[in-house]
């Protein structure tokens, strides 16, 4: 039964979940907040949605690259070098962007008759981004339950992996990452020296997965 809607946002870990729980996933909602990436990371949404024949909604969300405060947010060469532990990598956090798309994707799927909202969110998250970390996804689950009137559900069933785990899981279900986007400067190729970059490759490697240089 096809009950669940996807936060999809055309990266590797949403895109492996929307490969994992194809036969559940109704809808899928990318969101357009801004950042460098958005636009790289909506075509991989789009291609692998048309792959499954997955539904999919882009919402446009543009006030938070007005408004919030965030190298994400303000052009590729904001966007620091290194690893996801490395303290400069906070400023690619953009305030409250999960507990935002949340409660968008809860409002769209109570009004589509859908009962499960899935959200990617990783272990290897947790040191930087305090919307992906296990007790912010326990407290907006049950924000969501307690303000619709579907009992809706939040379902994030990676919180514990990491994107190596991830990225087996995905080699498994026989994913094509050439598909997905992730780097935080938002060019033509991958930078490769972004965290999100240096992540990716670390996880895919992890996996055995090898991709054309610079995909």
């Amino acid at each position: 039964m096809k009950d669940a809607l996807i936060v999809l946002s055309g990266g590797m870990d949403s895109v492996t979940m929307l490969h994992d729980y194809k036969d559940r996933i109704a809808l899928a909602v990318n969101f357009n907040y801004g950042s460098n990436h958005n636009a790289r990371e909506a075509e991989c949404a789009r291609w692998q949605c048309q792959l499954l024949g997955v539904e999919l909604i882009e919402i446009d969300l543009g006030f938070m690259g007005e408004y919030f405060e965030s190298s994400l947010l303000s052009g590729a060469d904001a966007i620091p070098a290194g690893h996801y532990e490395d303290s400069n990598m906070k400023s690619t956090v953009v305030p409250f962007r999960n507990g935002i798309m949340l409660s968008v994707a809860a409002g769209l799927a109570e009004s589509r008759g859908l009962n499960t909202v899935m959200i990617a969110n990783h272990g290897g998250d947790h040191a930087i981004y305090p919307d992906c970390r296990p007790e912010f996804i326990s407290a907006m689950g049950n924000a969501i339950a307690a303000g619709t009137y579907a009992d809706i559900k939040l379902f994030a069933p990676y919180t514990s992996l990491s994107k190596g785990e991830i990225a087996k899981r995905g080699k498994a279900l026989g994913v094509d990452y050439s598909h997905t986007y992730s780097c935080y400067r938002g060019g033509e190729h991958h930078c490769g020296t972004c965290g999100t970059c240096v992540e990716r490759a670390e996880a895919l490697a992890e996996a055995g997965i090898q991709l054309e240089v610079n995909t």
